[in-house]
């Protein structure tokens, strides 16, 4: 009997884990945003709970943040931290976009 092991490759670990590619989009999104958000309250210098408050969140909702917990967050969620975060968002585009319609 032979044994035969099947390397897949991902551009990243969302597109391996999630099941659609979707939410895989979802989650690389959720995960940059949340990686921003606890350098910015790291360089803050400030304690955990005057953070929260600068984001009008309570402190263990911040903790939250801060951990990882990442499905605790929808990507929503995280965009309004962002922006009381004064992190500036923006949004950009790789690649192609879909085909327009053709007139009716």
């Amino acid at each position: 009997m032979t044994d035969s092991l099947v390397t897949q490759r991902f551009a990243s670990v969302w597109d391996a884990l999630e099941a659609t590619p979707q939410e895989a989009a979802n989650m690389r999104l959720r995960a940059r945003l949340m990686l921003e958000l606890g350098k910015t309250v790291q360089a803050w210098g400030v304690s955990q709970k005057e953070a929260a408050k600068r984001l009008n969140i309570t402190q263990p909702r911040l903790n939250d943040v801060l951990s990882g917990k990442i499905n605790k967050f929808s990507l929503d969620a995280l965009v309004n931290l962002s922006e009381a975060a004064h992190l500036g968002l923006e949004i950009s585009f790789e690649g192609p976009g879909p085909e327009p319609l053709a007139p009716a």
